[in-house]
């Protein structure tokens, strides 16, 4: 199904997002944890590959897993990296013979060990060019995009970004993703000022659980999303007590998400990290009557 048929008669969608596994034991646990987060009913789950394409083939057999066997509701990440117009045309025509019907349009992360992002030779500098070329061959995917409530990387400034993001959407973006972040005002913010930019489409909160000191290091310079003083005090005072760590970390997250749909917001989507402890107590302890 269409994400954006389930918005017509779903206010609020919950959606985990998993990335492939890199190697058999990784593949156990992976089930595992998926059959676990299975029985939450999520509304989509959304499928990811590393940087600079290199598990795109990991990617599509997933998708095609978790979509024709499993039965779930499922978004395969295409990013722009490597992708000549040759290429994401055949990879297009692969996603839709699989019976995708929900795409996440990425313009992807640069190569390890790499600092820039270079496009390829016939290949696509920004998202926006991304979704424009799958409408142009006529299509019929839902497409989801990024947005980042603290400024893209690489946007010289707020407006910028804005104003690429609406590109996007006016390209053929149906919805949108947000990047992880950690106080919900800056969530707020950004959605009023896509409003004012003429950005109409649901734009949904992403949310990352601490559950590591290193997983949060990791995660923030990544994103760079601002840390509150109160969970990085927090989570350095116990850095090493990784119990005290995961505790605290699911204790703001909850607290994150209750006010995050509290004040309006369209739903949340988690990223898991392959893991479903974490997002699997989070989802319970708020379905909680």
């Amino acid at each position: 199904m269409k994400i954006t048929e389930l918005f017509k008669n779903t206010p609020r969608t919950y959606s985990f997002e998993f990335f492939p596994p890199k190697d058999e034991i990784s593949a156990v646990d992976f089930g595992i944890n998926v059959g676990t987060l299975l029985k939450l009913a999520p509304s989509f789950v959304t499928v990811t590959y590393g940087a600079g394409g290199s598990t795109q083939e990991r990617t599509f057999a997933l998708v095609d897993y978790l979509k024709n066997k499993i039965g779930l509701n499922t978004m395969a990440h295409y990013t722009c990296i490597a992708a000549s117009r040759e290429k994401t045309l055949h990879d297009l025509q692969a996603l839709q013979q699989m019976g995708m019907e929900n795409l996440m349009l990425l313009r992807g992360d640069p190569p390890a060990g790499t600092t820039a992002f270079a496009p390829p030779a016939d290949g696509f500098k920004y998202a926006s060019e991304l979704v424009a070329f799958v409408k142009a061959q006529g299509f019929d995917f839902c497409i989801g995009g990024g947005a980042y409530p603290e400024k893209h990387p690489d946007a010289v400034s707020t407006g910028d970004d804005i104003r690429r993001l609406k590109e996007k959407v006016t390209a053929g973006a149906d919805f949108l993703i947000t990047q992880l972040f950690f106080i919900n005002e800056i969530y707020f913010n950004f959605v009023a000022q896509c409003q004012q930019a003429g950005i109409t489409c649901r734009i949904i909160p992403g949310i990352m659980p601490v559950t590591s000191y290193s997983q949060l290091i990791r995660s923030t310079k990544m994103s760079r999303a601002a840390v509150p003083p109160e969970l990085e005090d927090s989570i350095k005072t116990y850095e090493n007590n990784p119990k005290k760590i995961y505790q605290t970390g699911m204790d703001y997250a909850i607290q994150q998400c209750r006010d995050l749909l509290l004040m309006g917001a369209p739903g949340l989507h988690f990223y898991t990290l392959n893991k479903s402890r974490a997002t699997v107590e989070i989802f319970e302890t708020l379905m909680q009557k």
